[in-house]
């Protein structure tokens, strides 16, 4: 596909998420009106925020002159889901280096499996070169292997990812203006608080960077122990909060009670959400809002980043 249709097309598709007002979502009413800024529905196959990651990233490789894409993640990576899909769609070549070397000798689950249909190539590798992903001289051998790749880092996250999840913000702003129930009149002029779930931190360092100064950021990590600070400016500003209080246990850990949360929130919503992620951002909200975090009454938008490939 050359340049300028593959610029039109992923223009055409990022960037037309709706943003939905949730009047009842929370298994009990607690203070705040709660917005969904649905970048799940940005493609059928791809987890929201990784086509934000990756349209500048594919239009770069196309620049490049370069047709084959290789990245990282593990056997149940939404972002090695997204990249072979996107891989499919418009004409790239994709490699998928895997973390761990027995699964080459294993039945592939879902993930792996989807990645496969859709022609990438699956490099098995063990933890032990797995940790060597960013590592310029093991990313050398891999072309040396593979032949000219341009390479992705694990989850998408790098300096285009982040051009591309900083566009989420000003779609935001645009469709708050262009809201018309009471309920959001008369929670303000812009959102008190935009908040996403954070992996690797792309789509909180998006935020960020395209954030008015009256609205906060909030990061929910879905990992246990500290946020990833690598991909956020420092310091951070005093708009920004980061909370790591609901991870559930670690990164695709969930509990009874976020189980069921989810299952509530979907009856009530009709949204569906996975635990691994954008559970864990609703639950937070939910509690906090519970605990007085927020303002009584404050307009709340919550960035559901997909990943729905995690539940089939």
């Amino acid at each position: 596909m050359p340049l300028p249709d593959l610029a039109a097309h992923l223009n055409q598709i990022v960037g037309h998420s709706a943003l939905d007002y949730l009047p009842d979502p929370f298994p009990e009413p607690v203070p705040i009106r709660l917005f969904l800024k649905r970048d799940d529905q940005l493609h059928p196959l791809v987890s929201g925020n990784k086509w934000r990651k990756l349209k500048y990233n594919l239009l770069a490789a196309r620049e490049q002159g370069l047709s084959t894409i290789l990245t990282f993640g593990g056997a149940f990576s939404n972002h090695l889901h997204a990249t072979a899909a996107a891989g499919k769609l418009f004409g790239f070549q994709t490699i998928g280096v895997v973390r761990g070397d027995e699964l080459a000798h294993r039945p592939l689950n879902p993930t792996l499996t989807f990645c496969r249909e859709q022609g990438m190539h699956l490099h098995f590798v063990s933890r032990t070169d797995y940790r060597r992903a960013t590592d310029p001289t093991y990313l050398v051998a891999l072309q040396a292997q593979f032949g000219p790749c341009y390479l992705v880092p694990e989850g998408g996250t790098n300096a285009l990812a982040i051009r591309g999840t900083a566009e989420i913000m000003p779609e935001i702003e645009q469709q708050w203006r262009d809201i018309e129930l009471p309920e959001a009149a008369s929670a303000g002029t812009l959102p008190h608080t935009v908040a996403c779930a954070v992996g690797t931190a792309g789509t909180l360092a998006g935020l960020i960077a395209s954030a008015p100064e009256s609205v906060r950021v909030l990061g929910v990590s879905a990992l246990k122990g500290a946020v990833n600070f690598a991909a956020l400016p420092s310091p951070l500003p005093a708009t920004v909060q980061l909370s790591n209080q609901y991870d559930f246990g670690g990164y695709a850990r969930t509990t009874p009670e976020l189980d069921r949360f989810i299952e509530v929130f979907e009856e009530r919503t009709g949204v569906r959400l996975e635990p691994t992620y954008t559970g864990k951002l609703l639950y937070a909200l939910y509690d906090l809002a519970r605990q007085g975090y927020f303002p009584e009454q404050a307009g709340v938008v919550a960035v559901h980043t997909g990943g729905l490939q995690i539940r089939g």
